[in-house]
């Protein structure tokens, strides 16, 4: 099994030697994509925001401080999906986690909201991070990104997925999601570092579209 530093020698080396035509590319897609999804989604970001307004007090948007390429710590946007006070509320749920590792996963997590439920059975809470991608924050695929402390818990083997910008989708995204416990998770994400090319992440984009109309693992 090969060592973290020569993991890590491997993709900085597959990095330098990716064409500037790649990195072009992917941004150009970024832009293209995040833009165009904008404007097609548009009823649909409009109608899901008015849902939450109704559905429960708190403001429509959430943001939150997540890490990004070589550590870099910026505000994600999502579209809220639990009571106003679930930070708070978190404390009391810790037992209850059923996510391996440094992250919390509930099916039944009672601070999620009636419209919160739907948003995220069809990942529609995570539209907003496509003006995170306009900013350069992300890219429309790349290893999901994390919270600091999840992060301050990683071995140095985690942390090799943060050689690459995150992303609204990757191979977690399309492959299982929750069911998919830490460990792996983190495999995939590096293997997506070790592998990507422009095709990968088109064949990636179309997937993460079907998961719209609902994904089982989603929660």
């Amino acid at each position: 099994m090969l060592q973290n530093a020569e993991i890590r020698e491997n993709i900085e080396t597959a990095e330098y030697s990716k064409s500037f035509m790649y990195f072009f590319l992917k941004r150009l897609l970024d832009i293209f994509g995040s833009v165009i999804g904008i404007i097609l989604l548009s009823p649909v970001i409009i109608i899901t925001a008015i849902a939450i307004k109704l559905d429960s007090k708190g403001p429509v948007l959430f943001s939150q401080e997540r890490v990004g390429k070589n550590g870099k710590l910026f505000k994600m946007y999502k579209f809220r999906s639990m009571v106003v006070n679930a930070e708070e509320l978190l404390v009391k749920l810790k037992d209850k986690n059923e996510m391996s590792g440094p992250m919390f996963k509930m099916k039944e997590d009672p601070r999620i909201t009636r419209v919160g439920k739907f948003i995220r059975k069809t990942s529609l809470d995570e539209l907003p991070q496509l003006f995170n991608i306009i900013k350069g924050d992300m890219s429309m695929v790349g290893p999901r990104p994390n919270l600091p402390s999840e992060v301050a818990e990683f071995s140095d083997y985690h942390k090799l997925k943060l050689l690459a910008k995150p992303g609204l989708t990757c191979y977690w995204q399309v492959m299982g999601r929750n069911e998919i416990g830490f460990e792996d998770w983190m495999k995939l994400d590096i293997k997506y570092i070790e592998e990507r090319n422009i095709w990968i992440d088109i064949k990636l984009i179309v997937k993460t579209f079907f998961v719209l109309f609902g994904d089982k693992n989603a929660h």
